[in-house]
């Protein structure tokens, strides 16, 4: 009898909370939505630009798969690999009647990919010469980890900074710290503000500390500047901090704050880099563009694999500072239900 007693407690507390219910039952019917989305995209074909080729060679790359583009010589061919608007993975032309094949090669995989694909069109076409191989970035040895890293950098930084600050404004909500800092005249905008710098200060370090340790003790590839990865780190972590305050809002415990991980932090995994964005179907790409994480490891991918400047990521750059900007200035909306000063 005490025992069905407890059982239905149980099961009208769960009943009740339908936020629960909707992680138990709707989040990961959500997850494999956007897993089975992913993963069942469209093919991806390597996108090659050719120079001075002969039309029959050109003929087999399309045969075998590539996605090729004729430039008029290797100099127009070799501003569009570098300038990356083409989307090229690799440029292939003939020097002295021998083919020379320039690699973009910040991605592993990429690369392996066409060199499979150029070789399988050599063999049958000029069977005993062997390429030139270089590397517009990187080289051969870069490794999967080295084209991961700076996504896993931008991932780690986003969702423990997330994760903590929502706990951590949440107590200040529920231990009454915070109501009894609004029953003063301090402003709604002054207590975001001192919020955000003080968790700000260890969000820096944490920056700092994850991006020098994976360069400097785990060997991660680095072409960049490391003050940019820095920058872009901070800005990411920022981002998250106002966002995991702002969501702490609508939870009144640190279960409800894990809650939102499935619906913030899950998705954003899919669309950060680690997965191909180019396989997914173009519908599905464009909610990249509302994710915080794309932005910072698109940033941190073209800093620390392809030597980029600030010119170059200026806009993940401002798109980061709108989404912290932005929830920051939700976070002082949402502090109107505390106290309407």
């Amino acid at each position: 009898m005490r025992t069905r007693a407890l059982a239905i407690r149980i099961i009208r507390q769960f009943v009740r909370d339908k936020r629960t219910l909707a992680l138990l039952f709707m989040a990961p019917l959500l997850v494999l939505t956007l897993m089975y989305f992913v993963f069942n995209g469209q093919t991806v074909s390597p996108a090659i630009g050719t120079a001075g080729l002969p039309a029959q060679l050109n003929e087999r790359l399309q045969q075998a798969g590539a996605e090729l583009t004729t430039y008029a010589d290797l100099a127009q061919a070799r501003a569009a690999l570098e300038q990356g608007d083409a989307g090229l993975d690799a440029v292939i032309t003939l020097e002295a009647g021998k083919p020379s094949i320039l690699l973009e090669g910040s991605d592993p995989g990429a690369s392996k990919g066409v060199m499979l694909l150029i070789q399988k069109a050599l063999q049958a076409d000029i069977p005993a010469t062997v390429p030139t191989v270089n590397y517009l970035h990187g080289s051969d040895s870069l490794t999967s980890f080295d084209n991961f890293g700076p996504v896993l950098i931008g991932f780690f930084s986003f969702f423990f900074v997330f994760l903590l600050a929502g706990v951590a404004f949440l107590r200040e909500r529920t231990t009454g710290t915070l109501e009894r800092l609004l029953a003063t005249p301090i402003k709604r905008s002054e207590v975001v503000l001192g919020y955000l710098t003080g968790f700000g200060l260890f969000t820096l370090l944490q920056a700092a500390l994850i991006a020098s340790y994976a360069i400097g003790v785990l060997g991660l590839y680095m072409e960049g500047h490391i003050w940019l990865v820095l920058a872009i780190n901070l800005l990411l972590t920022l981002t998250a901090l106002t966002l995991g305050t702002l969501l702490s809002s609508f939870a009144s415990s640190e279960f409800q704050i894990i809650q939102f991980i499935p619906l913030v932090i899950v998705p954003q995994v899919f669309f950060s880099g680690l997965f191909s964005l180019d396989a997914m179907n173009p519908w599905l790409q464009k909610l990249s563009y509302i994710m915080p994480l794309y932005y910072g490891a698109d940033a941190l991918r073209g800093i620390m694999l392809r030597g980029e400047g600030f010119a170059e990521i200026q806009n993940d750059f401002y798109v980061l500072l709108g989404f912290s900007v932005a929830f920051a200035i939700l976070n002082i909306a949402a502090l109107k239900k505390q106290r309407a000063i």
